[in-house]
């Protein structure tokens, strides 16, 4: 089946990066549990299920996003999921592989067309092969124009001549919490870009190509500057996982 764009999936202003701590082992379960049981059923109600990831870096850890068109929309589609029967038929076995479901921050793009782009889950049988690598960039104030601009005006176009596809770039929302029943980093203040590669030897020629460029360096130097730390997520699509489209396609 080629993979086309999902025309029923709204645009989401509201967008929760959620990284699981798993029981050692757990990892698999979880994930056919949450693949069988909690994706139609999320969506069902509102959301748009962008991914579902391995962390190839931790393997005790999943990744997943989760989109919503607003924060209103947010609290009714979440009173209904975790109200709903799906998840009250099936908390307690999701629960039992978790140790730490709360490493949740909430983000929105940074502009009205630097969102996610979904596209179909692949049928049956077949999988997304593509690797999503996210940048987190932590500030510690809200981040600013000039951190935007030098994603948008250097470092955007530095990554995209060494190989990468561009996914997404994201903020932090800076609205509170409307669901506290499920915790979220409040407070955080992130930049964060997520890029695409066919595969993860593309990944590397990818770093290669960043670490010879002194373009690259001097954007690099300047973001650091500005930011308190960085952290990078390497993350492998599960079976039923969306394709994720270019930010510009």
């Amino acid at each position: 089946m080629p993979d086309i764009a999902d025309t029923q999936a709204s645009p989401c202003s509201v967008l929760e990066l959620r990284q699981y701590t798993l029981r050692p082992g757990q990892r698999d379960v979880l994930i056919e549990l949450f693949e069988r049981e909690f994706i139609e059923s999320q969506e069902a109600v509102g959301m748009t299920l962008f991914g579902q990831f391995r962390d190839l870096d931790a393997p005790d850890r999943f990744v997943w996003l989760r989109g919503f068109t607003d924060m209103p929309a947010r609290a009714a589609a979440l009173s209904a999921f975790y109200g709903g029967p799906a998840w009250q038929a099936h908390r307690d076995a999701a629960n039992a592989t978790m140790l730490d479901s709360d490493n949740v921050l909430l983000l929105r793009p940074v502009h009205p067309d630097s969102g996610f782009r979904p596209g179909a889950r692949p049928a049956s049988g077949q999988s997304t092969t593509q690797l999503v690598v996210a940048t987190l960039c932590h500030f510690a104030a809200p981040v600013d124009a000039a951190a935007i601009a030098l994603l948008d005006d250097a470092i955007t176009a530095l990554l995209v001549d060494a190989g990468a596809t561009i996914l997404a770039t994201l903020v932090s929302e800076p609205a509170p919490n409307n669901f506290p029943r499920l915790p979220v980093r409040e407070g955080e203040h992130v930049l964060a870009w997520f890029m695409a590669f066919d595969t993860i030897q593309a990944y590397l020629q990818h770093c290669d190509a960043l670490a010879g460029s002194p373009a690259w360096r001097s954007a690099a130097s300047e973001l650091q500057r500005l930011t308190m730390r960085s952290e990078t997520l390497r993350l492998a699509p599960t079976a039923r996982s969306r394709r994720l489209h270019p930010r510009d396609a």
